[in-house]
């Protein structure tokens, strides 16, 4: 079963930058989607950025500009790197992988931001 590591989360003041990187276990299809989507306490889950391939690229309207994903040559990491976090990015932040018939999520890290 394909396994999704995730890292980079923590602590940082409004204004600063945060990268996450999500690893998958084994091989994945080129044609597969990989993201990031995020909830916060009390809300659902959205979504914050995908990308299938290596350049079709989704970004939610409240992080264009500030967020930017990419992918590993190979597939299998996917990396967001956050800009000019906002009090409003607090969140979990969760990997996730699509392709066909299968749907896999990693565990999730915790992003906060200070005001």
């Amino acid at each position: 079963q394909l396994r999704l590591e995730e890292s980079g989360g923590g602590l940082v003041q409004a204004g600063g930058s945060l990268k996450l990187t999500c690893s998958a276990s084994e091989g994945v299809s080129s044609l597969s989607t990989m993201g990031w989507y995020r909830q916060a306490p009390g809300k659902q889950r959205e979504l914050v950025a995908t990308v299938t391939g290596h350049t079709t690229r989704n970004y939610a309207d409240s992080v264009k500009g500030r967020f930017t994903i990419s992918r590993t040559t190979n597939w299998r990491t996917v990396s967001l790197q956050m800009n000019s976090l906002k009090p409003e990015d607090i969140a979990v932040y969760y990997c996730n992988y699509t392709r066909l018939s299968v749907d896999s999520w990693g565990q999730g890290t915790q992003v906060t931001v200070s005001s």
